[in-house]
């Protein structure tokens, strides 16, 4: 899986960044037990694994909140709660699959506001403003940008010019999900930036991994403090 512009995992400066016009998406579930991480059940109980689900919701929307864009989303399945900072516009996930999901999240957010947008799920708590802040910028010079997973999906998707057409009828929660994405977007012409690796969160191994990657975390506060470990 390969991609102009790789760059390095480490730390990078928000304030050098132009980001200022583009907008944060995330997509995500409510926090609700047995409708989220269930692959986390067992070893957690299902109060586990969305308390889980929830301290890496938080992390990633605070995350969100301290990169200086435009405009911050979140499309949502559920209701909001106390753990939705102030300043998300909250839109209603669309569609029955998830690569409809991503394209109606999409499609919404530019509809409102028709800038680049950055989307990124609730499954990486490890991620830093920096990085988010990075991804944002490139789409100044580039069409997308990609943001692969370890499980052979991806983390994050930038798009300066959303188009469901580049998301509609990718396989999702498969191994080859993010070559197929990085492809698609490849055959339509684009210029795609690549941001590092990460893992989401899906298994027990996953979580223990990212909270030591995040160990200040409330994720990593989370996983602390359930009967597993």
């Amino acid at each position: 899986m390969t991609c102009a512009g790789s760059w390095p995992t480490g730390q990078y400066d928000v304030s050098s960044h132009h980001t200022d016009g583009a907008q944060l998406l995330v997509i995500a579930k409510e926090p609700i037990p047995g409708k989220v991480k269930t692959r986390l059940t067992p070893p957690c109980t299902p109060r586990e694994a969305a308390a889980l689900a929830g301290a890496a919701l938080e992390d990633t929307l605070r995350t969100v909140a301290r990169v200086p864009v435009a405009r911050r989303v979140i499309a949502l399945d559920g209701a909001p709660g106390a753990w939705l900072p102030a300043g998300f516009t909250v839109v209603p996930q669309r569609g029955d699959g998830l690569d409809e999901r991503l394209a109606a999240a999409f499609d919404d957010a530019h509809r409102k506001s028709p800038t680049p947008i950055v989307l990124i799920g609730m499954d990486t708590p490890q991620v830093s403003p920096d990085l988010l802040a990075e991804a944002v910028s490139s789409l100044g010079t580039h069409d997308a940008v990609f943001g692969p997973a370890t499980d052979g999906g991806f983390w994050l998707l930038g798009l300066r010019v959303p188009d469901p057409d580049l998301l509609l009828g990718v396989p999702m929660s498969e191994p080859t999900t993010g070559e197929i994405q990085l492809n698609r977007l490849i055959e339509a012409g684009m210029s795609v930036a690549c941001l590092p690796c990460l893992t989401d969160v899906d298994t027990m191994a996953d979580a223990v991994e990212v909270a030591a990657l995040a160990p200040h975390s409330r994720f990593a506060a989370a996983l602390a403090g359930t009967a597993v470990l």
